[in-house]
């Protein structure tokens, strides 16, 4: 329907368009965790991991009491994790087959978020297991995750979205519930009344 002509496709057409980087934008990238970024990974409870594979891209949150999400270990290595989930696996499939990892961590309240990039692999080391106990409960592997580059974004998209002001909050109500979709989707093999009436308990003792 749109004309190929207004398409672009070299990153020299790009850069007609956007410009080139404001200084403060290459400034504020690090090749490790600078002590000035640690605070904002320690404070984060909530990240989304991004990876990459044979079956595609991948976007998987993440979420813990803040401290519990990722351990820096030291400033070019951090680690994370894996907590109970449905078992699908689809991001660590993905680092086996594809190390490279991109996470952006959020933290409620404060507009900066922050990038980290590098690569990542999947461990069982029962010291590390240990570590991570949570509510008695270990997770079945950890990530350990090698530092490449580390930068914050800037505040505009928590801005415009307004995700931290309660009054932009959608009602639950207003969208399907987990077992509508899964109704839908199953063409009424699945309960999703029933799943939905069991889904608070079974989140509250599978949590960990």
């Amino acid at each position: 329907m749109h004309s190929k002509k207004f398409r672009l496709v070299s990153e020299e057409q790009l850069h007609a368009v956007y410009g080139v980087p404001a200084p403060a934008s290459l400034a504020k990238e690090a090749d490790h965790v600078h002590e000035i970024y640690r605070p904002f990974i320690e404070h984060a409870p909530y990240a989304v991991l991004a990876t990459s594979g044979p079956s595609g891209l991948e976007t998987s949150p993440r979420g813990d009491p803040a401290g519990h999400l990722v351990e820096v270990l030291d400033p070019n290595t951090l680690l994370m994790p894996d907590r109970r989930g449905n078992n699908r696996i689809d991001s660590l499939r993905n680092i086996i087959s594809d190390p490279r990892i991109s996470l952006l961590f959020l933290i409620p309240g404060i507009g900066e978020t922050i990038r980290v990039k590098g690569r990542a692999e999947v461990m069982i080391d029962p010291e590390l297991l240990d570590r991570f106990a949570l509510d008695g409960r270990k997770p079945r592997t950890v990530l350990r995750i090698l530092v490449e580059r580390v930068f914050f974004q800037c505040s505009r998209a928590l801005l415009r979205s307004k995700l931290w002001d309660p009054g932009t909050h959608v009602d639950r109500t207003a969208l399907p519930s987990p077992g509508a979709i899964l109704s839908a989707l199953s063409a009424d093999e699945i309960d999703g009344a029933r799943y939905d009436i069991e889904l608070p308990d079974r989140l509250k003792s599978t949590l960990y």
